[in-house]
């Protein structure tokens, strides 16, 4: 179902990245104030970031989001625990964390499930007497899998239930398609929304990407895109667009 969207709606689909190991003090202070300044949803930022962002963004409607097991996933599921509940009481307004692959390849779907709903229960549990939900949002990197590996998780979702299910880390060999996206959205319950991420750095793959299904984007290039939006929103005198 299509969807009429004003440029800042488009701007609150972007979930602003900086996952880099060298990012600074004044890098976290650059991003979080870009994401004031273009309004986007939420920062994303290595778990050891969340107070300084959320700190910077105190006062504000834009959500610190903590990457978690990140980028490679292979911690155990207490240490992703620890790590979830340490970045919410740290100020993350979000969490994204990284499935276990070799439990993945191995098909050992008990394991799996069960890292998901401890940590999707975590993210419940610290969003009651909020006024907002914490968002859990699983990553699949789905460069590394098959498409039943794919079929396969969405599947445990539904049973479990996260805020999202999201296509990449950014940090592997391949980024968000829009075939993956497409994948998940028709393989999901409608409650569970899809994010893209990775690779993603054209206005015309942000549209591509919402038209395939994607309600939140991860990208560095929020600002270029934002801007190249704007600028068709005035070449063609408009103020929102179908997709």
């Amino acid at each position: 179902m299509s969807k009429m969207y004003t440029l800042d709606d488009l701007a609150r689909l972007v979930d602003h990245t900086n996952l880099h190991a060298d990012a600074t003090e004044a890098d976290m202070e650059k991003l979080c104030n870009e994401a004031k300044a273009y309004h986007f949803k939420m920062v994303a930022i290595n778990s050891g970031q969340s107070a300084r962002c959320s700190a910077l963004l105190a006062g504000t409607d834009i959500h610190t989001g903590a990457a978690i097991g990140f980028p490679l996933g292979q911690q155990t599921i207490a240490v992703k625990a620890f790590e979830t509940r340490d970045a919410i009481e740290n100020g993350a307004t979000e969490i994204d964390y990284v499935v276990n692959l070799t439990e993945v390849k191995a098909g050992n779907w008990d394991y799996v499930k069960d890292e998901m709903s401890q940590i999707v229960n975590i993210c419940r549990e610290a969003s009651e007497g909020r006024e907002e939900e914490i968002p859990s949002k699983v990553i699949f990197e789905n460069c590394l899998l098959t498409d039943d590996e794919k079929i396969k998780l969405c599947e445990i979702a539904n049973e479990v239930k996260p805020t999202f299910v999201k296509t990449s880390t950014g940090f592997s060999t391949g980024g968000a398609t829009v075939e993956d996206v497409k994948l998940m959205r028709e393989h999901c319950d409608p409650e569970i929304q899809v994010k893209a991420a990775g690779g993603i750095r054209t206005a015309d793959q942000f549209l591509d990407m919402v038209r395939a299904g994607a309600t939140r984007i991860g990208c560095s290039a929020g600002i270029p895109i934002i801007d190249e939006l704007r600028r068709r929103f005035e070449a063609e005198g408009i103020d929102s667009i179908e997709l």
